[in-house]
């Protein structure tokens, strides 16, 4: 898909990767709609940043894991524009839930954001993705969709089910959309990391250093414009998923 003219959507798209995500596709030649939850700062910013890349911006503020809310970003985005040819769901919630810890709400907020709210986005969006016979989804999932992380619970669960996600929607959504997932290693630490906890992070990976957030960007570009692939994840973790079999 050549991106030029095109329209894409990213959930969570005002900060860390999926703001790169959001330039990064405007900078390939789309004009980007984006939700934002809390951050009206940041988004306004962002917005910005993309105009100055010669491109519209329309930012939204929705909790994508409300289904009647993700309906409503995507109305909005195709009443803007006119059109939607790529969506990334790359809005979720970094938040602890051990099993001793866990509640109701918690599971449901995490898990809604995440998987829920990928699944409805992509009901909304399916009419207009394959419209013209070449649209793209993109999910952004990470290591814990394989290899659960300790404490974070309904995070490991609502990853794992994102790329399940994906599979059964690139067999559904077939021939006219394509839907793939890229699974982010070590790119932006947490806000709460140490520098000790940075440094161990780099050592899990085969590459021994962090990425960027522009090299998971880069890769989402890549999909939405590689017309011949489907049903696939790319790990952009430096080898961390391989690095773990050698301890």
């Amino acid at each position: 898909m050549d991106l030029h003219g095109k329209v894409a959507l990213v959930t969570g798209g005002a900060v860390r990767v999926g703001k790169a995500i959001a330039l990064a596709l405007a900078e390939a030649g789309a004009d980007i709609a984006f939700s934002y939850n809390s951050s009206v700062d940041a988004a306004i910013v962002t917005a910005a940043e993309i105009e100055a890349k010669g491109r519209h911006a329309f930012h939204y503020q929705a909790d994508v894991g409300q289904v009647a809310q993700v309906t409503a970003l995507v109305d909005a985005t195709v009443a803007r524009f006119g059109r939607l040819d790529v969506l990334v769901n790359s809005a979720s919630l970094w938040r602890k839930t051990p099993l001793a810890d866990l509640d109701e709400a918690a599971w449901d907020q995490v898990t809604n954001i995440i998987l829920k709210g990928a699944a409805f986005s992509a009901k909304a969006a399916a009419p207009h993705l394959s419209a013209h016979g070449e649209g793209a989804i993109v999910n952004i999932v990470d290591l814990s969709a394989f290899v659960p992380f300790p404490n974070f619970v309904a995070h490991s669960v609502g990853k794992a089910g994102l790329l399940n996600l994906t599979y059964a929607l690139a067999m559904e959504m077939a021939p006219a959309v394509r839907v793939n997932a890229i699974a982010p290693g070590p790119v932006l630490p947490p806000p709460d990391y140490s520098p000790k906890q940075i440094e161990a992070t780099a050592r899990r990976t085969l590459l021994e250093r962090w990425g960027t957030a522009e090299d998971v960007a880069q890769a989402v570009v890549f999909l939405a414009q590689a017309d011949y692939i489907t049903g696939v994840v790319i790990e952009v973790d430096g080898g961390e998923h391989l690095a773990w079999r050698k301890r």
